[in-house]
C-alpha cells in the first residue's frame, strides 16, 4: 500500500503534535514581548500628546462660610472627583483632591497639627503645599487653584495631578 501524499509534506507523527519545539517557544516570546512593547509605547505617545482638559469654574465657597481653620468638602472638577478647602488664616485659602497619591484612600484634615491625613497607610501631607511628610504616598496632593472674587472662591484648575 502507497503511503499519502499528503505524509511527505507533513511528516510530523501524532504523538510529537503536542509538543511545543524550542523554536515555536521563542517565537511565542518573542511576539508577546513585541506585544506588549507597542502597547507600552502606545501608552507613552498618548499621555505624551494629550491635550490638557479645559477645567470649568466652579463656585466653592462663600468666604464667610469657612471658619479659620474650617474645613469644607466640595467636587471638582466632576462629581467624583471630592477636595478639601481648608482656611489656614485669615485671608489664606487652600484646596486639594481629597484622595491620596499612594492609593486613593480618603485624606483627613488634621488643621490644628498643620497636615492632611491617609489613615490607611499612615500617610501625611503638609496643609500649606500638599508635599508628602511621612509614609508611603509617591507624590503631593493635587491643588485645587483657587480664585478669590470678591467674598466668594472659585476653583479654576488642578495642579500636580
Amino acid at each position: 500500500m502507497r503511503e499519502p501524499a499528503w505524509r511527505t509534506d507533513f511528516p510530523v507523527a501524532t504523538g510529537d503534535e503536542r509538543m511545543v519545539t524550542r523554536r515555536q517557544f521563542s517565537r511565542f516570546l518573542l511576539l508577546t514581548s513585541l506585544g506588549m512593547f507597542v502597547g507600552n509605547l502606545w501608552i507613552l505617545v498618548r499621555s505624551r500628546f494629550r491635550r490638557s482638559a479645559a477645567y470649568p469654574e466652579l463656585r466653592v465657597a462663600r468666604v464667610a462660610d469657612v471658619p479659620v481653620q474650617g474645613v469644607k468638602l466640595f467636587h471638582y472638577p466632576g462629581p467624583d472627583d471630592p477636595c478639601l478647602l481648608i482656611r489656614t488664616a485669615e485671608d489664606t485659602f487652600v484646596a486639594y483632591g481629597q484622595k491620596c497619591t499612594h492609593l486613593s484612600c480618603a485624606v483627613l484634615p488634621k488643621v490644628a497639627e498643620g497636615k492632611l491625613h491617609c489613615p490607611c497607610h499612615e500617610g501625611w501631607f503638609a496643609i500649606d503645599d500638599g508635599r508628602v511628610l511621612q509614609g508611603p504616598p509617591p507624590r503631593p496632593l493635587p491643588r485645587v487653584v483657587l480664585e478669590r472674587r470678591g467674598e466668594e472662591l472659585f476653583a479654576v484648575r488642578i495642579e500636580g495631578a
